[in-house]
């Protein structure tokens, strides 16, 4: 029976059309609720970038806080010491230490999802970069992830602030929400994702530069979203 739900949700989106973008994430919404899964799934978005990734200047990273959040649960590492690592604990860190946890992280115990230090602390984290640097775990001060407030970054990962990362194809994918967020929410959190890849482009780039935007639950069709709607 799912299976046949699954294809008829499939069947409202127009493979060929590009809808507005309110329409589009109405559409996301309502094929999910359709196809009756039995999980919360995530609403991700997908942008083709007008970029040469091979040019250094060209890179596209950032970090971007969502209104709404993202639905999911955010586990913070917080690399600190005295009054730091006290209020990285106070503002919610689920693990806060300094040669410890590199000691925890170098035997293989990393159950977290955004790793934040206090600049002090980085002759420490730079011993980490073969284990975090390949799952995009690095601090980073242009992320705000190396920061002497690192209580407001904890505060910050736990809100749903998010990084983006342009992949070498030119392609910027994310997860904006949960199908179960109201859709006014879910769209003032594609529009701020959108905002923020605009606010990244790269002075070099010449042309257009989104080409194309696509939005999907985690197990539905991909929906076409009109770039000029998101001028709008």
């Amino acid at each position: 029976m799912q299976g046949k739900k699954i294809r008829n949700a499939a069947k409202n989106v127009d493979r060929n059309k590009h809808y507005a973008l309110p329409e589009a994430v109405k559409l996301v919404l309502s094929n999910s609720k359709q196809a009756g899964r039995k999980f919360v799934e995530s609403v991700e978005i997908a942008i083709n970038l007008n970029i040469d990734t091979k040019q250094s200047d060209q890179a596209v990273r950032g970090m971007v806080q969502l209104p709404h959040g993202t639905g999911k649960s955010v586990r913070v590492a917080v690399f600190a010491k005295g009054e730091k690592a006290d209020a990285a604990k106070a503002a919610g860190a689920d693990i806060v230490g300094a040669d410890d946890l590199k000691e925890q992280i170098l035997a293989g115990k990393s159950d977290f999802d955004r790793v934040i230090a206090s600049p002090d602390m980085m002759g420490v984290v730079g011993q980490l970069g073969k284990v975090l640097g390949p799952r995009g775990l690095m601090p980073n001060p242009k992320l705000g992830t190396v920061t002497p407030n690192v209580a407001d970054a904890v505060k910050a990962a736990k809100a749903g602030s998010i990084e983006f990362r342009a992949e070498k194809a030119g392609i910027v994918q994310a997860g904006v929400g949960k199908v179960n967020f109201a859709e006014a929410d879910l769209l003032a959190n594609v529009k701020s994702f959108i905002n923020a890849i605009v606010k990244a482009r790269p002075s070099g780039v010449k042309g257009a530069y989104l080409e194309r935007v696509t939005l999907s639950s985690t197990m539905g069709p991909g929906v076409k979203v009109d770039l000029a709607s998101i001028n709008e």
